[in-house]
């Protein structure tokens, strides 16, 4: 498992890659654990002046938390095994985000859900050509945690809301644009960078003046996406959408449709109330509110059923726009119960 994790010192760094390109990097607890150990042990070595988090293969710096666990126990009514990995999980964010020494991760290909934990929080976030950022968790009945709401809610205007709603994927011109990473840098030019952080111990070698080659797409929709997901809530966001003109709209409103609603509703309050207090323990604690509860009675074992258990991609969601359940919104997002809170200094 450890092997999965590659933590070590070179030069004036300590080095964090992920290892595990078979299954897209997907970040487990045992994974977890063996970041925030190595973080841990570096807070206060002199030899360490930078920290450098990097992944194997082209196609992923993390896809996302390994739930299939979760879901396995889940369905045989475990429901403490999801939570208990979150909360350590949710640490290790907060720790990233509030390190004292630079942190530099470059970010290749897919980066969704754990992925956006780890790099997301960094101080030195680069992205490339192949970067993919995607806060999916609606459609699977969750909502974008590891602190993702805190990234959401400083987006500018409601690329927010539109963007944890959705799911949607962005580049890493869109990337920068929204609030997810600093830097583009062409990905050829890595490994040379790396090796002279490492040597340096100094991120300020970070060129600044390269462009993505491919444009973003969130300026263009940013008028329709501003009008609608300003909304009150998931239903009025919607109804919006329809009476828009133009394919942006209809596909957006499609989308919407699709993802549990339930999950998509909560991911608005929580934005929300991220936005009001935008601090990385709060947008944390906030978010665990509802992944507490979310395995025992949310809709996040029908999600992961469909979509990455069987595989159909047909989730059955209890809740439509039309019937959502007030009273189990407030229960999914009531203040953390007595024992749960998240033991940020621990």
């Amino acid at each position: 498992m450890s092997d999965w994790i590659l933590a070590r010192k070179e030069g004036r760094a300590g080095r964090i890659t992920f290892n595990r390109p078979q299954a897209l990097n997907a970040l487990d607890h045992d994974m977890a654990g063996a970041i925030e150990k190595a973080l841990d042990d570096w807070r206060h070595d002199p030899a360490v002046e930078v920290v450098i988090i990097d992944a194997e293969g082209p196609r992923a710096f993390c896809a996302g938390g390994d739930i299939a666990t979760i879901y396995h126990l889940g369905k045989e009514g475990d429901f403490e095994i999801g939570p208990r990995f979150w909360r350590a999980e949710y640490r290790l964010n907060a720790l990233i985000k509030e390190y004292e020494k630079p942190i530099v991760a470059f970010m290749q290909g897919f980066v969704m859900g754990g992925g956006v934990g780890v790099g997301g929080h960094a101080s030195h976030r680069i992205v490339g050509d192949t970067t993919q950022i995607a806060m999916p968790e609606t459609g699977i009945g969750l909502i974008p945690d590891v602190g993702g709401t805190l990234i959401l809610a400083l987006a500018p205007g409601r690329v927010g809301e539109y963007l944890g709603l959705t799911g949607g994927r962005i580049n890493a011109a869109d990337a920068i644009d929204a609030g997810f990473a600093d830097l583009y840098i062409p990905e050829a030019d890595w490994p040379e960078l790396i090796a002279k952080i490492t040597a340096t111990g100094d991120p300020s070698c970070l060129p600044k003046h390269h462009t993505p080659a491919q444009k973003g797409r969130l300026a263009d929709f940013r008028p329709e996406i501003d009008a609608a997901f300003g909304g009150g809530n998931l239903r009025e966001i919607v109804g919006t959408l329809d009476r828009m003109p133009g394919d942006f709209a209809q596909e957006t409103a499609t989308t919407l449709r699709r993802v549990s609603a339930l999950s998509a509703e909560a991911t608005l309050r929580l934005v929300r109330m991220t936005r009001a207090t935008p601090t990385i323990r709060e947008a944390l604690s906030n978010e665990f509110r509802f992944t507490l509860r979310a395995v025992e009675k949310a809709e996040f074992l029908e999600g992961v059923r469909a979509q990455i258990i069987d595989k159909d991609r047909k989730p059955v969601w209890r809740y439509a726009l039309d019937t959502l359940p007030e009273a189990l919104l407030a229960e999914l997002l009531a203040p953390l119960p007595k024992g749960w809170e998240i033991p940020f200094d621990a």
